[in-house]
């Protein structure tokens, strides 16, 4: 979900085509590549995710169509750089239809697995690090009973604790990045049992 408040960054999802475009494993590289290192060229980022050249146009075609990623302005009509739309998407609602149900259900779990991914790798560079940086990864798992409210409630405070963050320092602007900072990932995965029988209750 985003966090982006200036509209011109962050982007609504409500067709199921759009969302279905984007969950693909190469698409949510391409786009988290983009993000970090800002416009490149097909060649640039199929060198950088270690595909090939064709492979990467398609896609980025593909993020094309559904206005994912548009060309950026070129220092000469030899390269062609990509650049993102926005920086960042928010689909919450539209899992209300059958259509958008499915198409959410696959790029979470397409979100899911990327942050799963990302985590072992963090694992493996994890005891190189400094103690700074190991302190503080890995995951936290919590159980607590709560009302729909009070979930709003903690969802809204622990957004609130990253907003200042993403407002100050636009995901593909480099000049805002401070000295020794690092790309810091957040995936947060939030499930709420089924209720209990009003019997077992007892």
């Amino acid at each position: 979900m985003s966090l982006e408040r200036d509209p011109r960054r962050a982007r609504f999802l409500d067709d199921p085509l759009a969302i279905r475009a984007m969950a693909h494993p190469v698409r949510l590289e391409l786009r988290a590549l983009l993000g970090r290192e800002g416009p490149m060229t097909a060649a640039e980022a199929a060198r950088r995710l270690g595909i090939s050249q064709a492979l990467t146009s398609h896609h980025l075609r593909q993020l094309a169509k559904y206005d994912f990623v548009e060309p950026a302005p070129s220092k000469d009509n030899r390269e062609r750089p990509w650049r993102l739309v926005s920086t960042s998407q928010s689909w919450r609602g539209a899992e209300l239809t059958p259509e958008g149900d499915a198409a959410v259900s696959v790029l979470e779990q397409l979100l899911a697995e990327r942050a799963l991914d990302q985590l072992a790798t963090w694992q493996r560079q994890r005891p190189a690090e400094e103690p700074n940086w190991r302190e503080h990864t890995g995951i936290d798992h919590t159980g607590v009973y709560l009302t729909a409210d009070e979930l709003a409630d903690v969802a809204g405070r622990m957004a609130d604790l990253l907003q200042r963050y993403v407002d100050e320092r636009p995901i593909d602007d480099k000049s805002t990045r401070p000295p020794g900072s690092r790309h810091v990932q957040f995936t947060r995965i939030v499930t709420v049992s089924p209720p209990v029988p009003a019997e077992e209750e007892r």
